[in-house]
């Protein structure tokens, strides 16, 4: 029987050039593999960077031009179209030297009233400090309540023949758990220190004199609102019976109601009425660092959280 050393030298060469040879084809597989795999990430990468909007700052144009501000979605503290974004956009386009008018762009069917009126605010004292700089209203499909509460501080306000604008009023909105609890034989066990603490708790029965005092607490604001339309609207509104009572009508209809001025879009009004057809867009948008952490808050908090949430009202 042949031991290892008797093997023909030719023989050891043979398997150790196999071996090695195989060694170096798995390493070129390797970076051959790392270096495709950087390739589509690169890929990747440069496709996000052309299509993902990421937040960062518009570019600005020179000379004279219109400023386009959106105003999309729900009025809300914590959402794009909340006050803070709002009124810094308009800062940015009144503070601009090129800014010949600005074009608040309004697709919204409400929200917050305390948000709305800081925005209402904001606009009729930048109209006053830059009285040369007229700041006009496009109405797309939605301008209701809370969005209303701010257009009306416009100078103008353009709708389209079938947009929905109005519902001047304010609501509170929850739901009552009580009958269920009772099918289900779940008692409801809530301490407080003063006695309207737990004010229009949805878990217990309600009570006549909360509910008195909501009531109280609605109509203060629905005055507010009626006072900042009739004020922001002045000769130009035809009062009728339904106008503050919550009702929406078709841009036509607003039109003759006197809620607003006449039809137009975001294009026309640049173009024809304050005469700057070149746009910028000033709107101030959340980068998708921000967009991604709002979205796993949102989720971390959805389910019990929402029930538990304490009740509000809402111009919408």
């Amino acid at each position: 029987m042949n031991t290892p050393e008797d093997e023909p030298q030719w023989e050891r060469q043979l398997l150790e050039k196999i071996a090695f040879a195989t060694l170096r084809e798995q390493r070129a597989k390797r970076r051959w593999g790392i270096f495709f795999k950087l390739v589509v990430v690169s890929y990747l990468v440069a496709v996000l960077v052309m299509v993902v909007d990421w937040g960062g700052p518009e570019q600005r144009a020179d000379g004279r031009h219109t400023a386009v501000i959106h105003l999309h979605g729900t009025i809300e503290a914590s959402g794009e179209a909340s006050a803070q974004n709002i009124n810094d956009a308009l800062q940015a386009a009144f503070g601009d030297k090129g800014t010949a008018g600005v074009i608040l762009r309004v697709n919204s069917p409400g929200g917050s009233p305390v948000q709305a009126g800081i925005v209402h605010d904001e606009i009729r004292r930048l109209r006053t400090t830059h009285p040369q700089i007229p700041l006009y209203v496009v109405v797309e499909d939605l301008c209701a309540s809370g969005g209303y509460y701010i257009a009306v501080a416009g100078d103008k306000i353009f709708v389209d023949k079938a947009s929905i604008v109005g519902s001047i009023g304010v609501l509170m909105d929850a739901f009552g758990f009580t009958g269920t609890m009772d099918k289900l034989g779940i008692e409801r066990r809530l301490l407080t220190a003063g006695e309207n603490k737990g004010f229009l708790d949805p878990f217990s029965p309600q009570d006549a004199k909360q509910k008195e005092h909501a009531q109280v607490l609605l109509r203060e604001i629905h005055k507010q609102f009626i006072e900042v339309v009739r004020r922001g609207r002045g000769p130009r509104l035809k009062e009728t019976p339904e106008m503050f009572s919550g009702l929406m009508w078709t841009g036509s209809q607003s039109v003759k109601l006197g809620l607003a001025d006449g039809f137009g879009t975001v294009g026309s009004v640049a173009r024809d009425v304050i005469k700057a057809e070149r746009m910028v867009d000033f709107t101030i948008k959340e980068n998708i660092a921000e967009r991604f952490a709002k979205r796993l808050r949102a989720d971390s908090t959805q389910g019990v959280g929402s029930l538990l949430e304490v009740i509000r009202p809402a111009v919408r």
